[in-house]
């Protein structure tokens, strides 16, 4: 194990994304901002609808902008990896990508749903792929597209990460963190076959599957940023965002519950298996993979989407605000007396939120906040009673018993989030690394690259030693 090295995150959220460059040791953790761009989703026309995709073609050119700017200060840069939200994926034909990936909050989804349970029951489901229901999950788009023939036109699938990292060195393949977000991975981290055939998908779209630490080549020589001669290898990392995120918590798997809380608010606990019961169904947990083989149990709640929507609307009505003043408005109010329900599925596509959260409240004949300070108190404290009613939940369907919960993502910077969900759930909120989840990508890497060595365990003891952590206790 060398003394210190250094990589480059490729972190890509459903709202923005960010190239980290981090210098990494035994007692070394150190990030720095190399480019941060926000990602928008388009609409297009497709005959008869507005549909929503990503702009992958032009996130990927802000990736490259970014690793230009890590080149320019680290010409010996070791690795890069890439992680990003799940379930989303392009198509590619003859190593072309054929149109822009469809966004998981599109509407086309809801035909993918009653496709696949016509063919295969929702039980079987679970106990096979382990994965809550979500009408986007991956084998619901990719049902859709076998109906619309999309499929027949190509010869390879892959999740946003692995897209980006083909572009990058030329290699098709499938990392299993996020692969397991598909619903179509078995326990042991293979392809579900029988139920790819149970669902009339073709075989031959599916690409290898590899782990996160597997070093899968360098950069093509096309990619002239002003690395050195041998250019760093491109590593998988745990791709899929929150389990990167889970890499960084700094805590006791065998006591704390942990939230990743970005535009998802992601909660629950890490095991060494899986959870497969009918109770766990019923409550609509989820077994996804982790970093070391792992389980992700958790269950996903709507998360500070519901802020960022309700304020992109105020501006879209002319109104001139920004989260950090309304949250300090927020908090000068009184605690309100009722809280809506942050998993209501109104709540899931883009839109007028304000007026949908009014909607929930008034056909229960309840007073709706009127202000937009009311409105965003209502949204933290109704997050925060789902945050805790759920880390309830998973200790009773797991056994763990929670004496702590860590908040690490964009969440962790919100104080009136993290102190309301202190006082709901009676235990003590460790807030941070905000970065988590560049933090974990940089992790993996290092490790693989050996400037760090050993299990989960150690790489969190390293986050402890190098991040302020801001403890919130009940109230």
């Amino acid at each position: 194990m060398t003394s210190t090295g250094t990589v480059a995150a490729v972190d890509l959220g459903a709202t923005s994304g960010r190239v980290m460059h981090a210098r990494v040791g035994a007692d070394t953790l150190e990030l720095t901002e190399a480019a941060r761009f926000p990602n928008t989703p388009v609409r297009v026309w497709e005959g008869d609808r507005a549909a929503l995709h990503w702009d992958v073609t032009g996130l990927y050119a802000s990736v490259l902008d970014g690793l230009s700017s890590v080149a320019r200060s680290d010409p010996g840069l070791a690795s890069i990896g890439v992680d990003s939200w799940a379930v989303d994926y392009g198509l590619l034909r003859g190593g072309r990508l054929v149109g822009e990936p469809y966004h998981y909050r599109d509407e086309r989804t809801e035909g993918g749903v009653s496709v696949v349970h016509a063919a295969v029951e929702p039980a079987r489901l679970y106990r096979e792929g382990g994965l809550q229901f979500l009408p986007f999950n991956s084998l619901y788009q990719l049902a859709v597209d076998a109906a619309e023939g999309a499929l027949a036109a190509a010869d390879r699938f892959l999740l946003v990460p692995d897209l980006i990292g083909y572009w990058l060195t030329g290699t098709q393949y499938s990392e299993r963190t996020n692969a397991s977000t598909t619903g179509l991975l078995l326990d042991n981290g293979s392809w579900n076959e029988a139920l790819i055939d149970a669902l009339g998908l073709p075989w031959r779209v599916f690409p290898p599957l590899v782990s996160p630490g597997t070093r899968l080549g360098r950069l093509l020589p096309s990619h002239e940023f002003g690395f050195s001669r041998s250019g760093p290898t491109v590593t998988a990392v745990g791709s899929h965002d929150t389990a990167s995120a889970v890499v960084a918590v700094p805590m006791d798997a065998s006591r704390a519950a942990y939230i990743s809380c970005g535009t998802w608010g992601l909660v629950g606990v890490e095991l060494e298996n899986r959870v497969i019961s009918d109770d766990g169904r019923a409550a609509n947990f989820t077994n996804e993979g982790g970093v070391d083989g792992r389980i992700r149990y958790l269950h996903n709640v709507m998360g500070l989407w519901l802020l960022s929507e309700s304020i992109r609307e105020w501006q879209r009505r002319g109104l001139h605000v920004e989260l950090a003043g309304l949250l300090a408005e927020a908090a000068e109010l009184s605690r309100p007396t009722d809280v809506f329900d942050a998993e209501d599925p109104r709540f899931l596509a883009p839109g007028d939120m304000p007026a949908r959260i009014a909607d929930w409240f008034e056909e229960r004949a309840l007073r709706a906040p009127a202000s937009p300070a009311g409105v965003v108190r209502v949204i933290v404290e109704s997050l925060a009673a789902a945050f805790a009613e759920t880390v309830r939940t998973v200790a009773t369907l797991t056994g763990v018993p929670v004496q702590a919960i860590h908040i690490v993502g964009g969440g962790a910077r919100n104080a009136l989030l993290c102190q309301a969900t202190a006082d709901r759930s009676g235990l003590p909120v460790l807030a941070g690394p905000v970065e988590a989840t560049a933090i974990g990508n940089v992790l993996v890497q290092a490790r693989a690259a050996g400037f760090l060595s050993g299990d989960l365990e150690s790489l969190r003891a390293l986050v402890a030693r190098t991040t302020q952590i801001i403890r919130y206790d009940p109230r």
